[in-house]
């Protein structure tokens, strides 16, 4: 159910934990597509941000539309967030230029400017399909393999629909092992602890507990240890 949104928020008010007197708890990862694509194309930029705890999406506006962080306009960060993620969803111009509403000329100039402030993604973006040529898969941390057999197609639409597989799934695939791995750590926990607190979804980057009162505190600790230290 959608935060942003008047209606979204009015609907999640309705839901409650199927306990009396128990709560909900939600505990979700912070831009970890974006860390994970920082990992994996160790660049400079991306991973300064992040150490500096930035907002990535006001930090890439900032650098692509070249003004200080401070003097970014929403719609600008808008428009970083959805270049941000596009690159990561294999995204070229034509798909940018739909989502922005702008025309295609433009998204190409916004792509190659992003690709000068970022220069580590276009290393790993180009890497990653060139694995995919050669070795016919692409992987994730933890050695999940995706077989990727079209990147050398003489077929353009076939090519390009490979290369934004090859692109995407180290990212949204080691993602997934991160939450998987930290659901399997609490609820090992849970069970060691005796707790009555329960795990009662995963929803992409994000996970729902419900809990008595009195777990609380015990809980979040545990929640935010396991999930921080699901994978280095």
């Amino acid at each position: 159910i959608p935060i942003k949104r008047d209606e979204g928020r009015e609907i999640r008010k309705a839901f409650i934990a199927q306990e009396k007197g128990w709560k909900i708890l939600s505990a979700d990862y912070s831009q970890i597509e974006l860390r994970i694509m920082a990992h994996f194309s160790q660049d400079s930029g991306l991973m300064d941000s992040f150490y500096k705890n930035e907002d990535i999406h006001s930090k890439t506006a900032s650098l692509v539309f070249n003004v200080p962080i401070n003097m970014v306009l929403p719609e600008m960060r808008r428009t970083a967030k959805v270049v941000n993620f596009g690159i990561m969803y294999g995204a070229g111009s034509f798909r940018i230029s739909q989502e922005l509403g702008m025309p295609r000329k433009e998204a190409i100039l916004l792509i190659e400017n992003y690709f000068q402030q970022y220069p580590g993604i276009q290393n790993y973006i180009d890497s990653t399909c060139q694995k995919a040529r050669e070795h016919k898969y692409v992987e994730t941390i933890l050695g999940r393999k995706r077989p990727i057999w079209d990147a050398d197609s003489d077929n353009g639409l076939r090519r390009k629909a490979a290369e934004r597989m090859a692109i995407n799934m180290p990212i949204q695939g080691s993602a997934a092992e991160m939450i998987k791995l930290a659901m399997v750590k609490i609820q090992e926990e849970i069970i060691k602890k005796g707790l009555k607190s329960k795990l009662v979804l995963q929803i992409h980057d994000e996970l729902l507990f419900e809990f008595p009162i009195e777990e609380e505190k015990e809980l979040v600790k545990l929640v935010v240890k396991k999930m921080e230290n699901a994978m280095k």
